[in-house]
């Protein structure tokens, strides 16, 4: 089975004959098996030549950047192989005309929004006291059928998120001063942990539509915009509930990561190396869990649940099948 690699010490990262080896600054050396590597994410600061990246693209390896705060900077894409031009026609189509792109924005923000309830369901059953958050957000819900366009629909996810992170406080235990969402830059630990895992989840969607007929910069909930791959956003925010809020409650909840994880730096928060590595661990961990899918009758992994995700898109815009979001069902 394909893993993900994450390289973490300062140093270099080549071709050797037919591996890639990664030389640390002190002269130690790791070779990656690239016939068991499905990406690789660079943390730290690492150089690499043409050579290297070339190799990379022959084997059809993305590879995804952070800087020295763990904020997400890039991705080496490598030539698509999986290509398809009726797809991408119809992808463009579907963007273009408003109606079509709006009936899948809707699955998107209402499947999303199905699984923020079930979190906040989960724990309300563990006296939480959410029902008025819950409440909150049902009603807000009941408006996504009438939305009349993508921005209109934007409002009420946004609306959706603020109820759900005002709930926070009372999911997670450590005392943690989290009023509201701030993304640049984050200024404290919950804020750090929702940007970085969201950007884990958003490349992980990025491997994964790779591995697909998909353009990745063709969306239907985010606009198609410069610099982005806008249909991993999409995708990311029906599966941030199972994985990046989940992760980072059992985490605080477990006292796996607390403050002394965390450092500032005049208006931002950031988390440091050791609560980094702790955190992808049980990232790659929760990605490889699995569960027993319904429709196909066997175990699958969370990490396929994103894959199943991208072919169920693909039929719909092939016009086999109603594209519906994935809903958590355990």
């Amino acid at each position: 089975m394909a893993e993900s690699f994450y390289l973490f010490a300062n140093g270099e990262l080549q071709r050797k004959d037919n591996v890639l080896r990664v030389t640390t600054s002190d002269g130690r050396f790791k070779d990656i098996k690239v016939e068991m590597t499905r990406d690789i994410y660079v943390f730290g600061e690492t150089s690499l030549n043409t050579k290297c990246l070339n190799y990379a693209g022959q084997l059809s390896i993305p590879m995804h950047f952070f800087n020295y705060y763990g904020f997400y900077t890039g991705s080496f894409y490598p030539k698509e192989e999986n290509v398809s031009g009726k797809l991408l026609i119809e992808q463009v189509n579907y963007y273009t005309n408003g109606d079509k792109r709006l009936e899948i924005a809707k699955e998107f923000v209402d499947a999303a929004s199905y699984n923020i309830l079930r979190n906040l369901r989960y724990y309300n059953e563990r006296n939480r006291n959410l029902e008025g958050c819950m409440l909150e957000i049902k009603a807000l819900r009941r408006g996504i059928a009438q939305t009349q366009d993508v921005n209109e629909l934007m409002g009420i996810e946004g609306s959706i998120r603020r109820s759900y992170y005002s709930g926070w406080k009372q999911i997670i235990n450590q005392e943690i001063e989290f009023e509201k969402r701030v993304k640049r830059p984050p200024d404290n630990m919950i804020n750090t942990l929702i940007s970085f895992v969201n950007s884990l989840v958003y490349v992980t969607c990025l491997t994964e539509i790779y591995k697909t007929q998909l353009h990745p910069a063709v969306s239907y909930l985010h606009s198609a915009g410069e610099r982005r791959f806008s249909l991993c956003l999409d995708i990311s925010e029906v599966f941030k509930p199972l994985i990046t809020d989940r992760l980072i409650f059992s985490m605080l909840n477990k006292k796996m990561l607390t403050e002394k994880d965390f450092d500032r730096e005049s208006n931002f928060c950031y988390l440091k190396d050791a609560g980094r590595k702790r955190l992808l661990q049980e990232y790659d961990e929760g990605l490889q869990r699995t569960i027993h899918h319904k429709g196909l009758n066997k175990n699958v992994s969370y990490r396929y649940l994103i894959r199943l995700e991208c072919y169920k898109l693909i039929k719909h815009l092939m016009g086999d099948k109603r594209y519906e979001g994935f809903t958590i069902w355990w």
